[in-house]
């Protein structure tokens, strides 16, 4: 005897319900996925697959509980475990296989297939389950609409959903998605019930009246109120997520504005978007105000600038601090004017005079510029073209911007290339040292040579020291390259002064050698091994580089100077230091840049460098002019009372061998310098 039965509206309309809230949250959930890794990514995945394959398993016994047959029957336990473990298990593979950040079609259908599948073998154990006195047959006609309704519908909703992910805009479709998702679970199962035929095994049924329909409405009432929960507990997390913990993950604490993090989210939103431009600012002046004042006026000045970079935010333009003193503004629009005039922007806001406590501070910025589109696969390019070009502004000056472009471009690629051959080239004896001699115009007698390194690449040719210095001082490699040009030029001074030449030779420092603070021992060392005289090495510093540590630079030479190794300070009147500091630093003689050197005959220049001159004699300092190349300059020195000249006119840095030349043309007195 076959048995029909009813559907109770008010629970059907429950069990959709149900389904299409955990389509929503298992997807939205599952969405976080293609931005997490390692174990979050897991978590993220195993939370989706729960909330969508418990969100089915309930609807099943829900919508069961809607059908009306006044049937008395039971559940095989086991069968009914079976069932959702089926449904959240195939809900994992389906998330697993379309959580990709870049994914084909065929990884969807796959997905939608897997899913589908799910859904079927879920209902269908679920049916299986049931424990009545009555056979189940099915009618192959609405068995096979049933399977294609889970599958397409299934298909659907991972399409829409994965198609409208990153959009921050897409609310209503995320929504769609739910809803067809939705469909394919509801749509299953009822089509599936319209397949199944009940055939009773007794002569008469066993019928009841009233609400027994065969399942217990307790347990199925409790079914769905875990459900419910289940889902307020994932709306929860997720509520959680986005307000609390997103806060702390995509903002910034010192300035208030949104982070690297929701950087990298904003470019993978927006991957294949239309054309942008990426401002990326460096505030100049930074670094020397937090190490000079203190790291608390430091964090309060980067406040300041983020609040005033703030406003730039809008519909179009978003504003980040991605480290440091470094801000990045990202702009939807690919105009080059308009870009520029952001960047002046910005610039202007920067430079307004910033009131930190009792503090007046001055500082400027450094942009570059980078127009394009955002790269699907490596979203980087732009960060990268913008920092390049923000570094060519800082070379340029401070306040200034630069649009980055292919001459930029290959620029960076030669360093990056220099930069891995700089690690060889100690090794594999590309280094070597020039000698450019001083000369001492009272006595008109050689005074000394200054050491100078250079770089002969092997397919590059000589490299310019003002390319490849900068690039050792970046990456460490100056640390052991000034030890052995220390070694070298030791020795190479002890030759000559086994020779009978007794000047000194001097050697540039970096500030990473005070850093490393190994100065004293590698001089120290260099010296016992060459045999040289201690006061025959002069190391020269730089006035800037003094003022970033003071006191232990300081503490460094003054111990270096115990061996009786002579200091010079290098480019003077060109660094960031002060006059007032001047008799606190452990120098012996002070080296005039050759911005001072060139234009003597004008008043002001004459006047300045008189003073200069007039001061270092007060502290009983030698005088280096560097730079000098013609005999005017050099009459107008000598009369101002400096001694000591360096320049192209007295002799051109010089190999060993080139300098031994030199020198026994000197001793041969085959030429001299008139003045």
């Amino acid at each position: 005897m076959i048995m029909q039965g009813s559907y109770n509206p008010y629970i059907v309309a429950l069990s959709i319900i149900i389904a299409v809230l955990a389509s929503y949250s298992a997807l939205i959930i599952v969405g976080k996925v293609s931005y997490s890794e390692g174990k979050a990514r897991i978590f993220w995945l195993a939370a989706g697959s729960v909330v969508m394959g418990s969100g089915v398993w309930s609807m099943h016994f829900v919508g069961m509980l809607s059908f009306q047959m006044g049937m008395k029957m039971q559940h095989d336990i086991a069968l009914t475990l079976t069932s959702m473990a089926a449904s959240i298990f195939s809900a994992f593979i389906a998330f697993w296989i379309t959580a990709q950040r870049k994914i084909k079609g065929t990884r969807i259908a796959v997905g939608g297939l897997v899913m589908g599948s799910g859904i079927i073998t879920m209902h269908y154990i679920g049916m299986e389950a049931m424990q009545m006195t009555m056979t189940i047959q099915y009618d192959p006609v609405w068995w096979t609409i049933s399977a294609v309704i889970a599958l397409v519908a299934s298909y659907a909703a991972l399409f829409l959903f994965l198609r409208f992910r990153n959009s921050h805009r897409a609310s209503i479709s995320k929504w769609l998605s739910s809803l067809a998702m939705g469909f394919a679970i509801c749509g299953m199962h009822y089509s599936g019930m319209k397949a199944t035929i009940f055939k009773s095994k007794l002569p008469m049924p066993n019928v009841h009246t009233g609400m027994d329909n065969g399942l217990d409405p307790v347990l199925l009432y409790g079914v769905t109120v875990i459900i419910f929960i289940l889902l307020l507990t994932s709306w929860g997390a997720m509520f959680f997520e986005r307000h609390v913990l997103e806060r702390l993950a995509y903002a910034d604490s010192i300035s208030g504005l949104p982070n690297r993090n929701d950087m990298n989210r904003h470019f993978h939103s927006n991957a294949g978007s239309t054309d942008t431009a990426v401002l990326f600012l460096d505030l100049d002046q930074f670094k020397t105000i937090n190490d000079t004042l203190n790291h608390v006026i430091g964090d309060k000045l980067i406040a300041e600038a983020g609040q005033r970079l703030k406003h730039l935010q809008g519909e179009d333009c978003e504003v980040f601090r991605i480290g440091g003193d470094e801000f990045l503004i990202v702009a939807n629009f690919s105009n080059e004017m308009k870009a520029k005039a952001l960047a002046e922007q910005a610039l202007n806001m920067i430079e307004r005079v910033f009131h930190i406590g009792t503090n007046e501070l001055y500082i400027t910025g450094s942009i570059g510029i980078s127009i394009g589109k955002i790269d699907e696969y490596e979203h980087s390019n732009l960060l990268r073209e913008a920092e390049t070009a923000m570094y060519e502004a800082k070379q340029r000056g401070s306040n200034s911007y630069v649009i980055y472009n292919e001459e930029l471009g290959k620029r960076k690629t030669r360093k990056l290339k220099l930069e891995h051959d700089l690690h060889q080239a100690l090794v594999k004896n590309q280094l070597f040292i020039t000698y450019q001699p001083q000369w001492n115009v009272v006595d008109n007698q050689l005074s000394g040579f200054e050491s100078l390194l250079r770089w002969k690449h092997p397919t590059k040719g000589l490299v310019s020291p003002a390319e490849f210095i900068p690039i050792a001082e970046e990456t460490g490699l100056i640390i052991p390259i000034t030890k052995w040009v220390i070694e070298k030029a030791c020795h190479q001074a002890r030759l000559w002064y086994d020779q009978g030449w007794s000047q000194s030779i001097a050697v540039n420092l970096s500030i990473r050698i005070f850093q490393n603070g190994q100065l004293f021992s590698w001089v120290e060392e260099a010296l016992g091994k060459s045999g040289l005289p201690p006061h025959m090495l002069e190391l020269e510093i730089t006035e800037s580089m003094v003022m970033r540590n003071m006191d232990d630079i300081i503490r460094q030479l003054e111990d270096v100077r115990q061996l009786g190794v002579r200091i010079s300070l290098d480019d003077f009147g060109t660094g960031y230091s002060s006059i007032a500091v001047l008799d606190r630093i452990p120098i012996d003689c002070l080296k005039l840049d050759r911005l001072f050197t060139n234009d003597l005959e004008t008043p002001n220049k004459h006047a300045i460098v008189k003073g200069i001159i007039r001061m270092a004699k007060s502290l009983k300092l030698d005088i280096v002019a560097e730079g000098v190349e013609h005999q005017e300059p050099i009459d107008i020195l000598t009369t101002l009372g400096c001694d000591v000249m360096q320049g192209y006119f007295y002799g051109k840095p010089m190999t060993p061998p080139e300098v031994s030349e030199w020198l026994a043309d000197l001793k041969n007195k085959s030429f001299a310098f008139a003045h």
